[in-house]
């Protein structure tokens, strides 16, 4: 036994990342191309946080919860990318135990705080559209604040208990992880513990989150839709519906491969298709989210073109 609780020790000091394809060539090209979305999204985002923090014309509630959103992409993409790009290249495809606790810890935190954050938008956009009149008064820069502020904080709280109870999970045959990052399922899969209770509070903690941020925005986009339909003129209804579009698009993406991950009580996903969902949330969506932003909004784009020109 004592022989059994050496080669434990040793084991749990790391695990190996399986990540994509072992083909040489096949990592190179997803280095290529997870490299150049990794840009693209860092500096869409810190485009946006500049505009908006430099052109006073969008220190508007819905500006500021949108530079509180790029900031969370960047840091997002951040805890997952730069490993699985050093991973791509590397021949020993590691993560010591710790890091990969913390990498789970700020993924699940960030994700939470992105749901929050999503919510908290369409709330903001419900109030812009249905109550234009008490807009001024319920969207106020302390009411910003608190909200935000508050996104964050329940974020960082979120990630305590599923990361407590995977870390405190027995790890002793395997230590290869069948994926890129640390993330719940295949850490599950790969403790020798009985997982029921851990699986069991996450499924409850991942239903409860995801379905009340869902359900607020979903309840706030269809209020939004109800009030739109009632204006007379046709361009009305289209100037109203476009402040909203570019939300909507990214919180069905977003939702739309949380859900399908996460809400499931049984983790059995093929690991390659649990790959490419994740592929989707953790490098896509950090991508689309300026890209929709900023393309699809008309006073962005005037803002950005007078920062441009002063500087």
């Amino acid at each position: 036994s004592s022989f059994q609780e050496m080669t434990n020790a040793t084991v749990v000091l790391e695990f190996r990342l399986l990540g994509f394809s072992s083909n040489p060539c096949c990592q190179i090209l997803l280095f290529t191309l997870f490299l150049v979305i990794y840009i693209l999204t860092i500096l869409g985002n810190i485009i946006i946080i500049s505009v908006v923090t430099l052109e006073p014309r969008l220190h508007s509630p819905m500006y500021k919860f949108l530079k509180n959103l790029s900031f969370l992409e960047v840091c997002y993409t951040t805890t997952i990318v730069p490993k699985m790009l050093a991973n791509l290249l590397a021949q020993r495809k590691t993560i010591s135990f710790s890091g990969c606790m913390a990498q789970l810890y700020y993924f699940v935190s960030l994700g939470a705080t992105e749901c929050y954050l999503l919510s908290v938008m369409a709330y903001d956009r419900f109030l812009a559209v249905c109550e234009p009149l008490h807009y001024g008064v319920a969207m106020t820069a302390e009411s910003y604040t608190c909200l935000s502020v508050g996104s964050w904080v329940t974020g960082v709280f979120t990630g305590f208990l599923p990361c407590l109870m995977v870390s405190r999970l027995h790890f002793c045959r395997y230590n290869l992880i069948d994926h890129f990052f640390c993330d719940i399922s295949p850490l599950l899969k790969l403790s020798c513990s009985d997982t029921t209770v851990t699986e069991a509070v996450i499924f409850i903690l991942s239903l409860l989150v995801l379905s009340s941020c869902f359900l607020l925005t979903v309840v706030s986009y269809l209020l939004i839709i109800l009030n739109i339909l009632k204006i007379p003129s046709a361009s009305g209804k289209r100037v109203t519906f476009s402040t909203c579009s570019s939300h909507l698009m990214v919180v069905t993406i977003y939702y739309g491969t949380m859900i399908s991950m996460y809400v499931r009580p049984t983790y059995n996903l093929s690991s390659e298709l649990n790959k490419a969902v994740s592929v989707l949330y953790t490098v896509v969506t950090p991508l689309l989210n300026p890209v929709i932003y900023s393309l699809r909004n008309k006073a962005f784009k005037k803002a950005l073109g007078q920062v441009v020109i002063r500087h």
